[in-house]
């Protein structure tokens, strides 16, 4: 049959779910705050969806509420250790890399993650570097190295 004769509107095409990480769920009270957040508005959206008949939209709402549901889900909040010596998740960290650049990162969950605002996650390649390393310790860092320097 010719596509010339089909109603486009009934060929909506389903949209994949989004990915969700094999990773455990670590997340900071803010991070589960944050979850809580998306999944409201996800269940706000699908219901504007339903309201309106706007299959796009609902098939859009769906797939984030589905995502938003499975993180809230398996969110296992981990409260920041204050007072210790060592980099754990949550701990905002220093460090100067070998070219001189000092940056501070906070370690967080994946749905929260905002490099370019501070926060790295828990899985990255620096945090993992980071993960049980002192002030003093020196790490791999990109092509380079860093040395934290500062711990809270």
């Amino acid at each position: 049959m010719s596509r010339a004769f089909v109603n486009e509107d009934s060929f909506i095409e389903e949209l994949p779910d989004r990915p969700i990480s094999d990773q455990p769920n670590l997340v900071t009270e803010r991070g589960l705050e944050l979850i809580e957040t998306a999944l409201e508005a996800a269940r706000r959206e699908y219901g504007a969806a339903q309201a309106e008949g706007d299959r796009e939209a609902l098939a859009k709402a769906g797939r984030e509420l589905r995502y938003w549901n499975a993180r809230r889900a398996t969110a296992n909040v981990v409260h920041a250790t204050t007072g210790t010596n060592t980099v754990q998740f949550g701990s905002v960290v220093t460090i100067i890399r070998d070219d001189g650049r000092e940056q501070t990162f906070r370690i967080v969950g994946e749905d929260e993650a905002d490099p370019r605002n501070g926060s790295i996650s828990h899985v990255s390649p620096l945090a993992r570097s980071l993960i049980n390393k002192c002030v003093g310790d020196t790490i791999r860092a990109g092509t380079g190295e860093a040395e934290v320097l500062a711990i809270r």
